[in-house]
């Protein structure tokens, strides 16, 4: 079964090299995967209205949502949505219209809301919440609604956000050999 992948005007989704898309998520527009990504089932990233790009070995996982915001409505451009590389997305998280650094892991079930910036080397706690224009620094955990830091991430948090990503990279391989 092929993935879902459709247009949306003259926009229709990039893809680049091993790549893995479950066909029961939607990949809409002008969306931009870099090398190795995973798209697990019942995402939906929406590149409707402003454009997505998602960075090398980042992993959207099971029911996560990604959308962006129109132009003329929060500022001339709107606000597009971009991810960097070996960032972990987890199952049921919704990002909108904001940027994530490199090596960041999105916990379950957290929001991320517009023209919020979260630096490189960054985890969110399951269940955070980030409200519109705020900006997360680079080393930390955050947790809660609104999320603030708690404390600074120990070495082996560093290490883990990288295994993370391998770890899916890893793991889509073995959905594309086995062809499912």
């Amino acid at each position: 079964m092929p993935p879902t992948l459709r247009s949306y005007k003259d926009s229709y989704p990039v893809i680049g090299n091993s790549v893995y898309i479950d066909p029961f998520s939607s990949i809409i527009g002008s969306v931009e995967l870099a090398d190795d990504v995973s798209v697990w089932p019942m995402c939906v990233i929406r590149g409707d209205v402003n454009h997505i790009k998602i960075g090398k070995r980042t992993n959207i996982q099971d029911g996560a949502v990604l959308h962006v915001a129109r132009k003329g409505e929060a500022s001339i451009d709107g606000y597009s949505l971009e991810i960097g590389e070996d960032v972990t997305v987890g199952h049921k998280a919704l990002l909108h219209a904001c940027q994530i650094g490199d090596r960041v892991l999105i916990g379950m079930g957290a929001i991320v809301l517009d023209n919020v910036r979260i630096e490189s080397d960054v985890i969110l706690a399951a269940g955070a919440l980030v409200p519109p224009n705020k900006k997360l620094q680079s080393g930390y955990l955050y947790v809660g609604s609104p999320a603030k830091p708690t404390r600074k991430l120990t070495e082996e948090e560093f290490a883990f956000l990288k295994r993370s990503a391998a770890h899916y990279v890893k793991l889509k391989n073995d959905y594309i050999e086995a062809d499912f």
